[in-house]
């Protein structure tokens, strides 16, 4: 009896493994096969409620029970396919996907934008990863890997299914303020390698992960959320540069392609036609020409760039028409719905393909699960979203993105025992940098630069400053998602170009391309830390003390001095 118990036990999880290693490395082919569950499922729903399948519903628990109740009728009513998760904590999360599920006739998707981890939307009780420009700067993309694996697990752990990541943009222009230190670079194969790697993790941890933002939001200077950036590149030139990612990780089996809000006269000449919404970009260019036959998904149907010249839900019916599976938030899904519905009867969309695209939807709940739903525990919850284990790996990939710049030699004589000068700007008080110095350092003073010194107290700090044997300048972004530039005044700007020298090791917690516009070119070494996380001022630590060596290289070219690859 125990032998035949034993036997049992073996075989269903040999079974159970396979279906999972099938679910794995297939999805595309999974969700485009014919599966008993979901032809029983489709049948079951009206005309309506299949049309609902390719709706995906805002969620917060952040903004109040009334807004949780509101949604929840939405869902009940509509029987909507899924959510897009936003901000809240991830206990109240749990409890309210559990409330929306019992609603549903079909279990929801629950979809959530987690670039750099669940941290990007709950960060106040969730591990945040370092940003993808960080990521990119990364030379052994196996960590890369592993951290895919990571958040596939917190995703499952917390009840959701389906990652918007990771972003594949080549931010070719360093003034782009929507994605910039949200892409891995601006070198195409760099980019491309990240992302599969990202991508990989995820997917073989057993959710879904999307390509965004088709077919390139890199080089723009308009953010989708307020406006219509215009791409007027050729044809060629996108298929060379933008595309380039997504052509590559099409090829080795991308579940997911997000498209964005752009107009691009080389792929459609239609005025003011965002790319979302366009089926010259979907159809053509995307599922023809690419080959990509995975879900397709648009960015948030109520942004500026889509609704701009085609309010009233007339977006809505575009993007099912251009070949969409799902769509984002629309401003008033129950609206879209009828209107899709209309469009159905009229014959300007055709009933075979959104059937098909239905069922697509469904497979891939088929594939993730969802047939057999469990609601989520929230048992041990925060704890099993913050385990040691996940932490250490922030920090492997905080270490592994250090990249020290100019010269290392003045990293390699830092004498603990010296006299010196520790001048933080960005902060008023120390900061886990500073803390970890301050025990590391015998004879040190710590200055904090505030930004409104006067000149004559500037220039006497600078005095003050260069009598010690070395110096440390600290440059702090304190901004959740640090820009561009760094802010400071004409005055720091001096100070900073005048503690430059031999003597001087500048440790900058910001983007790179603040180099540009920081005269920190004399320093004897660079140290680039790429955010103001603590994790990354832990690691730049270890690279300033010897406890370990920079690895890392610049993912973007800065200017002429500070070039892509570059790093000691």
């Amino acid at each position: 009896m125990i032998r035949i118990l034993y036997l049992l036990v073996f075989f269903c999880t040999l079974s159970m493994n396979s279906v999972f290693s099938q679910k794995k490395t297939n999805f595309v082919q999974f969700v485009n096969s014919q599966h008993a569950w979901v032809d029983s499922v489709f049948e079951k729903l009206t005309p309506k409620e299949r049309i609902a399948q390719l709706f995906l519903v805002r969620a917060h628990t952040n903004l109040g029970q009334r807004f949780i109740d509101s949604v929840a009728q939405v869902i009940q009513k509509e029987q909507l396919g899924g959510l897009v998760v936003f901000q809240g904590g991830p206990v109240r999360h749990a409890h309210m996907f559990n409330q929306y599920q019992k609603l549903a006739k079909v279990p929801l998707l629950v979809t959530f934008d987690g670039e750099w981890g669940l941290g990007m939307r709950l960060p106040d009780s969730t591990i945040s990863f370092p940003y993808q420009m960080t990521l990119g700067a990364i030379q052994n993309e196996k960590l890369i890997y592993e951290m895919g694996r990571q958040v596939a697990r917190d995703f499952q752990r917390i009840g959701m299914h389906f990652n918007f990541a990771p972003v594949v943009d080549i931010n070719n222009n360093p003034k782009n303020p929507v994605i910039n230190f949200r892409s891995f670079g601006d070198n195409k194969y760099n980019v491309a390698r990240k992302a599969k790697a990202y991508m990989d993790g995820m997917v073989d941890g057993g959710i879904i992960a999307s390509l965004k933002h088709f077919p390139g939001h890199g080089d723009t200077d308009v953010d989708s959320h307020y406006d219509l950036p215009q791409l007027k590149f050729s044809k060629a030139r996108l298929d060379s540069l933008e595309i380039f990612p997504f052509r590559e990780l099409i090829q080795q089996g991308a579940p997911a392609v997000m498209v964005a809000h752009m107009n691009i006269p080389a792929l459609d000449p239609k005025p003011n036609i965002p790319s979302s919404i366009s089926r010259k970009v979907v159809i053509d260019v995307l599922r023809k020409e690419l080959g990509f036959h995975g879900l397709t998904v648009t960015d948030a149907m109520d942004m500026k760039g889509v609704t701009k010249f085609f309010p009233n839900g007339e977006a809505d019916v575009m993007a099912i028409e251009a070949g969409h599976d799902l769509l984002e938030i629309s401003e008033n899904s129950a609206r879209a719905i009828g209107l899709v519905e209309k469009a159905v009867k009229s014959g300007r969309i055709k009933q075979t393909d959104l059937d098909q695209r239905v069922k697509r939807v469904l497979a891939a709940k088929y594939w993730l699960g969802l047939n057999q739903y469990r609601p989520v525990n929230t048992v041990n919850l925060v704890h099993d979203l913050n385990m040691p284990a996940s932490k250490s790996l922030v920090q492997r990939l905080a270490d592994a993105a250090i990249t020290v710049l100019k010269s290392d030699r003045r990293i390699r004589s830092f004498d603990r025992k010296a006299e010196t000068a520790v001048v933080s700007i960005g902060v008023n008080q120390p900061q886990d940098f500073e803390k970890g110095l301050a025990v590391q350092l015998s004879d040190r003073k710590e200055f904090f630069i505030s930004g409104k010194e006067t000149s004559d107290e500037m220039k006497e700090l600078v005095k003050e400053v260069r009598r010690y044997s070395q110096i440390i300048l600290a440059i702090h972004d304190n901004r959740t998602r640090p820009a561009s530039e760094v802010k400071i005044n004409e005055q720091e700007r001096e100070f900073i170009d005048r503690l430059g020298g031999r003597r001087t090791i500048t440790v900058l917690f910001t983007n790179p391309y603040a180099m540009d516009n920081l005269p920190v070119e004399r320093s004897g070494s660079i140290i680039l830390a790429y955010q103001n996380d603590h994790f990354m001022q832990k690691a730049a630590l270890k690279i300033l003390l010897g406890q370990a060596k920079a690895e890392g290289k610049l993912p973007v070219t800065v200017n002429k001095r500070f070039a892509y690859g570059e790093g000691i």
